[in-house]
């Protein structure tokens, strides 16, 4: 997962790994690249500790691809990358280094609702670099403006993964739904 800082990319890859892990049976590992933040891996470390997985905290690329083989027989390794500016040119060519070594299956660009529908298709054409696949769209509860989740889909032409519309692991998270997103948009509750 990969995105600007602040959208939710730690809590929402906790809450993937824990409906994973619980109500999927599947075996997961985490690999974190966000050193940067303080106490990001270690709020990673606690939440796979109480689900039960094992992470490895990675600095370098070599470091990934060790982490990478460690995990080779796991069922799926969440990648947890560092909150990156899109306009920062170094930061973006590190970030891109380092989904190279991962060759991930996915890249999932997380973004945040509550920021301006030209900053998001901004922000996606800048990490579209590196190779999007799909969107995660997080903070449904801090807006009541959801006209961006169109203008975005529109504009990039890619797949939402998921919804997350709150704090809460492993709750708050949703797969979205033309029903809710109508529901959204109309300014209805959208359960």
């Amino acid at each position: 997962m990969v995105g600007p800082t602040g959208v939710g990319k730690t809590t929402t890859i906790a809450k993937l790994a824990a409906n994973m892990t619980f109500l999927e049976n599947r075996d997961i590992g985490l690999i974190t690249l966000d050193t940067y933040r303080i106490s990001a891996a270690e709020q990673l470390r606690t939440f796979a500790e109480i689900i039960g997985i094992s992470i490895s905290v990675v600095f370098n690329p070599a470091d990934l691809c060790h982490a990478i083989d460690k995990f080779k027989n796991k069922d799926l390794i969440f990648v947890d990358t560092a909150g990156r500016s899109p306009y920062n040119r170094q930061q973006m060519e590190e970030l891109k280094e380092f989904v190279q070594v991962a060759k991930p299956d996915e890249t999932i660009l997380v973004l945040s609702i509550t920021t301006e529908s030209s900053d998001l298709i901004n922000m996606y054409q800048e990490f579209s670099t590196v190779g999007i696949d799909k969107v995660i769209f997080t903070k449904l509860d801090e807006t009541r403006h959801y006209g961006p989740i169109i203008n975005v889909i529109q504009e990039i032409n890619k797949p939402i993964a998921y919804f997350t519309t709150g704090q809460n692991v492993p709750d708050d998270i949703e797969v979205p739904n033309s029903f809710k997103l109508a529901h959204l948009l109309l300014r209805r509750d959208g359960a």
